[in-house]
């Protein structure tokens, strides 16, 4: 599967869903694979879903799937992919984990969707690999697992690891992939069928542009701005930003202030607590840790920075979204473990 010529059909393909995994990930994995069998006439390949316990497993969305079993079930797959989701950092089944593990080193070709190469990466199977994750899980995905080869890209797939950013991305996967196995006719009839008419490749960033996402065309200011984003634990002074795009600071600030209408350094805190809140939602990292990695010299620095944008503190922010529907993750059990 995924670039090798196949030798049998149907391929069979097995979905791992973890609870509060993204639906959209998951049906962007199927769909090209029903449309595969559909555009090429036989069954080229078949799947099942799978959960821990074999019962009901609930996406982020709300909606409930139910399984064809057990993950701990006898399983005859080509290959299995974790699907996750939101809060992906909390799942701490070791029997999973042990049964993720012992899958792998069978044999077995693994793959992760969305933040589910987390749960690859804890049950080892990562070590000696490029992958990938969502761009949101990317950073605390490098501070707990240093040791992998951790990229920004759409997707990867290194021999018999394949994981992916979620959302869309797993559609330009499978479709890639399909290609790969059946044709390049196979795999653009695919992505005709999705009304998918530009196929992403594996190294395509996952984010888009940032003139697209900041409705900024000035190259400096898009240069300033690039750099404030990539060094956001260890801030830069309006000095260093200035020299990096070849600008003094009074031509720095006046771009910022034309263009964006407050000053660099207004706008590179508030950056900085937008990654705070992501941090927030995302992760289970400690706030004094997640404040170090925003830049904060002090965690009380950080809460009253946090406070004066957002008119509430970071453990108001955590508690909210763990209450919100299908934001993931049990709010008791996280007051425990804070």
């Amino acid at each position: 599967m995924f670039g090798k010529q196949p030798v049998k059909t149907p391929q069979h393909v097995a979905f791992l869903l973890l609870p509060n995994f993204s639906m959209m990930a998951f049906a962007s994995s199927v769909e090209p694979l029903r449309a595969a069998n559909r555009q090429g006439g036989r069954e080229l390949y078949s799947w099942q879903t799978f959960s821990v316990d074999g019962g009901p497993v609930t996406a982020s969305n709300g909606v409930v799937t139910v399984p064809h079993g057990s993950v701990r079930d006898e399983l005859h797959a080509d290959v299995l992919f974790v699907c996750a989701g939101i809060r992906a950092s909390q799942f701490r089944d070791d029997r999973t984990l042990s049964r993720l593990h012992e899958l792998g080193r069978s044999g077995m070709a693994m793959g992760g969707i969305c933040s589910g190469s987390l749960a690859l990466a804890q049950a080892g199977l990562l070590k000696g690999y490029r992958c990938t994750i969502h761009w949101e899980y990317v950073e605390p995905f490098v501070e707990n697992f240093p040791e992998l080869e951790i990229t920004a890209t759409l997707f990867e797939i290194d021999r018999d690891r394949y994981t992916c950013s979620g959302g869309t991305a797993p559609l330009d996967m499978m479709i890639n992939s399909i290609a790969l196995d059946h044709g390049e006719d196979l795999g653009i009839s695919v992505a005709e069928q999705m009304l998918h008419t530009f196929i992403r490749h594996p190294h395509d960033a996952q984010r888009m542009p940032m003139q697209h996402r900041t409705g900024i065309s000035h190259p400096k200011l898009l240069g300033a701005i690039a750099h404030m984003e990539a060094f956001l634990e260890h801030p830069m002074s309006l000095k260093e930003l200035a020299a990096s795009v070849d600008l003094s600071n009074r031509q720095l600030e006046r771009l910022f202030r034309d263009h964006l209408h407050k000053t660099p350094s207004r706008y590179y805190l508030e950056l900085r607590l937008r990654r705070a809140r992501m941090l927030l939602r995302q992760t289970e990292m400690p706030v004094l840790q997640i404040a170090v990695a925003s830049g904060f010299s002090s965690a009380s620095h950080f809460a009253r920075c946090f406070r004066e944008f957002f008119t509430h503190s970071p453990r108001q922010e955590r508690n909210h979204i763990e209450r919100i529907p299908g934001a993931g993750g049990n709010g008791a059990e996280q007051e425990q473990r804070r």
